[in-house]
């Protein structure tokens, strides 16, 4: 058991290492892609070749970017097969097929027309290019869609059966998989969010080279662009975000507790906006173990059910099986207890069912397959020895989703200072503050701290599930040393910031090298 639980801990930890590392790239390279493009669009419409060289600038830096983000996406596949393998054989025909379809269609995609858009400059007509352009940017944008479908199917397994005879899960409604409601809310709450990175990218570096009085024209002209996109992008990331919040309110409940740090629900439950978690009287089941909080009354009931007077389940009410009507009136849900009989029994007749195709008798297998479909739902939860194993990591997943919505807050009130500065005459002068420069400026790590702070949430939040209800953590990993998974995790943690330090060297130099010469001149 110690060697398990040792590779289970490495094994998690390297994917995390992988992907926190791949998404400090890929949504740069999606929001980049977008600003290029509507920059493109204008130096098109325009004629302007200002704008040329502004958008060749920007493209150079998404260049950069969307390199290093595919070296690591690549590591990030591999480890499905090589740390996870039987979570991929348990799922693999219903999870391989976003996975294959964003490498056949949507890579390519994007291989094909990234070398127009960076290398056919006064070789194609502009018109042209500009599709390629736009089309690069839907590329990567449909790459997004398929692995987020992917992720998404594992926080909301729909659109499968199980197949006894295989010993796996069987697609049989693809359109389920695709177009469920979480993954439509994660496609355009992660993509939305996105664009604010790319914004915010933009405008930082805008304002770090009019801190230093170079290219003031052509960095307003950029934050002119960027705070729409920012601003549009926020927008949607917080509307999208409430729909993602109100499907884990319905799919996963224990996870929108330990988002709020609720230990008992109520009828009206508040949504705390800061706090402090008190661990100690959290694990000693206190209803009210947020201390030193500003909370809102009523609104975290409205925010799951459209509806401030109905109840919202804390933790031990999950596990204790035990709802609320608006009434007052108690409601019994599967308690944890129960789950964990069911899924034993689930395990039990598959069991039985092996066994007994082995042995040639039909009947006899045949006889366990109505226990299996009737206990299925519950399967993963008879690997459980405890119902507090369903409990995911509270303090860590309440302090990132909080810090997520605080800083989602503050871009917001950014980008509104952007694009009135922008827009609106008499505050232009505000483009000419060092405060204000400054703040851009900062905003660029604050940024990707909220992004990372969310993807914590969301995936640390579900856990000890890699499939919700049907596949727990423990389960889903390969047999291999312990030893190996460590050398391969220090091995990924020298290679991913080895390659982290050489793109911001890059970028750094890249753009200290245009703040000493005119943007237009890119253009040439």
């Amino acid at each position: 058991m110690y060697e398990l639980t040792g590779t289970v801990d490495w094994s998690r930890a390297q994917f995390a290492l992988t992907a926190m590392y791949h998404w400090l790239f890929v949504p740069l390279t999606i929001g980049l892609a977008l600003i290029v493009a509507v920059m493109e669009t204008i130096y098109v419409r325009t004629g302007k070749t200002e704008w040329k060289g502004i958008t060749r600038f920007w493209m150079t830096l998404f260049g950069i970017n969307f390199a290093v983000g595919i070296a690591t996406g690549l590591i990030l596949e591999f480890e499905f097969g090589t740390n996870w393998s039987n979570y991929s054989w348990f799922v693999g025909d219903i999870f391989g097929a976003p996975l294959a379809i964003e490498g056949l269609f949507a890579f390519f995609l994007e291989a094909t027309f990234v070398a127009v858009m960076f290398f056919g400059w006064n070789k194609v007509s502009p018109r042209f290019h500009l599709l390629s352009t736009w089309l690069t940017a839907i590329g990567v944008t449909l790459s997004a869609w398929w692995i987020l479908v992917a992720n998404a199917w594992m926080q909301y397994p729909v659109g499968m059966k199980f197949d006894p005879a295989q010993m796996r899960n069987v697609m049989d409604n693809f359109a389920q998989v695709a177009l469920s409601s979480v993954a439509v809310n994660k496609f355009f709450h992660t993509v939305t969010e996105t664009w604010c990175i790319g914004a915010v990218f933009v405008i930082g570096v805008s304002c770090w080279m009019m801190w230093r009085g170079r290219n003031r024209q052509a960095c307003l002209r950029s934050i002119k662009v960027a705070s729409v996109v920012g601003a549009v992008g926020i927008l949607g990331c917080m509307a999208f975000g409430h729909g993602s919040a109100v499907d884990v309110a319905r799919h996963q409940p224990m996870k929108l507790a330990a988002m709020e740090g609720l230990n008992r629900g109520k009828i009206g439950t508040e949504l705390i906006g800061v706090g402090i978690l008190d661990q100690k009287a959290f694990d000693a089941g206190e209803a009210d173990a947020v201390k030193c909080k500003i909370a809102f009354p009523g609104m975290l009931s409205w925010l799951a059910n459209g509806d401030a007077n109905t109840f919202v389940p804390g933790v031990r009410d999950i596990i204790e099986g035990v709802s609320l009507t608006p009434q007052g009136d108690t409601l019994n849900t599967v308690p944890y207890t129960e789950r964990m009989a069911m899924g034993r029994e689930a395990r039990t007749a598959l069991e039985t069912y092996s066994t007994a195709l082995k042995n040639g008798d039909k009947a006899a297998a045949d006889a366990q397959l109505p226990v299996i479909e009737k206990n299925y739902k519950y399967f993963g939860y008879g690997f459980l020895e405890s119902p507090e194993d369903a409990i995911p990591p509270v303090a860590l997943t309440f302090y990132s989703f909080h810090i997520m919505v605080i800083l989602g807050g503050y871009l917001l009130a950014i980008f509104a200072l952007f694009v009135v500065a922008s827009f609106v005459p008499r505050f232009g002068k505000w483009l000419n503050n060092k405060f204000v420069l400054f703040l851009g400026m900062m905003s660029v790590p604050l940024v990707w701290i909220c992004s990372q702070s969310g993807w914590v949430t969301a995936e640390v939040g579900r856990q000890p599930w890699v499939i919700q209800d049907l596949m727990p953590t423990g389960v889903a990993i390969s047999s291999i040393p312990t030893s190996s998974v460590i050398v391969t995790f220090v091995i990924f943690a020298v290679l991913f910031t080895a390659l982290l330090a050489a793109e911001i060297s890059i970028m750094l130099r890249q753009i200290s090298k245009q703040s000493r010469t005119d943007i237009q001149e890119v253009s040439h």
